[in-house]
């Protein structure tokens, strides 16, 4: 039997500690760390040396920065690298990284602060660099078998909006939410899986690019039709009273915390019919559970397609299940949300 070719990681920090750690961390995963890289051009050089499966990437560096080495990929002849941003959170570094997800950066993982067990941050970051390895190797294979959708319906019943997303979300999300209208529906909620800090910043770049207002949850606040609220990274996002925000700190579910399934179980509960879940991007089954409880309740659904995720892991759950009755590319969602929200 032949011996599987472990995946191959460049690493880039200017911190020489940060480097050794991440290296080790990623060893110890089972990676095979070909090059470590102190700025932007050695980060460069290593990819088009060594073509790796991924890179690791710290944002702040001297000369050539985390979101230059980002735009360098992009421009045609760069290697085609999966980047994995290993990011410390301040507000400065939370805009950053959100703007590098936006870019096209895979995922986010946040450096550990003093007094958190780093076996959580190994955990996390052997996860996120094996999900942005494997990625390109996926693409382009042939798509899972899916129940037919059903067609989307237009309604003149506001339905409130919960949209959820992983892997790849924050640049779906700034595709998708300047697209929707000043008003819609009952209101939405929004579930982005993101490490604690990091979402106030995604919330303040998607609510300059976008009609609607988007803020991060404080809780407290009802559901409005002019008004998207993000959960916070590291909180629940439910809905008390019915129609009323609240946060909660219970433990994460799937080592998630936000979970989309309480957010969209709550909103099923409340609104029944006149709910409309958006599954985009993302690993993972996050969402299922609260599609179940859509449509047992007469709600819709709509998911991304594969043609146009990062990674399609939540929505093929719900695909697969039969519980999709639309499966859109993205770019084709917020005309189809638009008229199934409803006024």
């Amino acid at each position: 039997m032949p011996v599987a070719t472990r995946q191959r990681i460049v690493v880039a920090d200017d911190s020489g500690l940060m480097r050794r750690v991440v290296a080790s961390a990623l060893e110890k995963e089972g990676f095979d760390v070909v090059g470590s890289a102190a700025n932007g051009d050695e980060a460069l050089e290593l990819c088009q040396r060594h073509r790796p499966n991924a890179m690791t990437l710290d944002l702040a560096m001297p000369g050539l920065d985390g979101m230059g080495v980002l735009r360098e990929l992009k421009k045609p002849g760069a290697a085609d690298v999966p980047v994995v941003v290993v990011s410390a959170f301040s507000p400065a570094h939370g805009a950053r990284a959100v703007d590098a997800l936006a870019e096209g950066a895979f995922d986010l993982v946040a450096k550990p602060a003093a007094g958190e067990p780093l076996s959580t941050f190994v955990s996390e970051l052997g996860e996120k660099v094996r999900a942005a390895a494997t990625s390109r190797r996926r693409a382009g294979h042939g798509r899972a078998h899916v129940a037919p959708p059903r067609p989307v319906v237009r309604t003149r019943t506001a339905r409130a909006v919960v949209i959820a997303s992983s892997t790849g979300g924050p640049r779906a999300l700034a595709e998708l939410m300047p697209k929707l209208p000043a008003r819609l529906g009952a209101g939405t909620l929004m579930v982005q899986h993101m490490p604690p800090g990091f979402t106030a910043s995604l919330a303040q770049r998607l609510d300059r690019a976008s009609k609607l207002s988007v803020r991060e949850a404080d809780g407290g606040e009802l559901l409005d039709p002019g008004v998207a609220l993000l959960a916070p990274g590291g909180s629940h996002l439910r809905l008390a009273d019915g129609r009323r925000a609240a946060l909660s700190d219970a433990p994460a579910i799937g080592a998630l915390r936000p979970r989309a399934d309480l957010t969209i179980v709550d909103v099923a509960e409340a609104f029944g019919a006149r709910t409309l879940l958006v599954v985009l991007t993302g690993m993972g089954r996050d969402g299922l559970e609260g599609a179940q409880a859509v449509k047992r309740r007469g709600g819709r659904v709509l998911v991304e397609a594969e043609s146009s995720a990062t990674v399609y892991g939540m929505p093929r759950a719900i695909a697969e299940a039969g519980l999709a009755d639309a499966i859109l590319d993205l770019r084709d969602l917020p005309a189809a949300i638009v008229q199934e929200a409803g006024a």
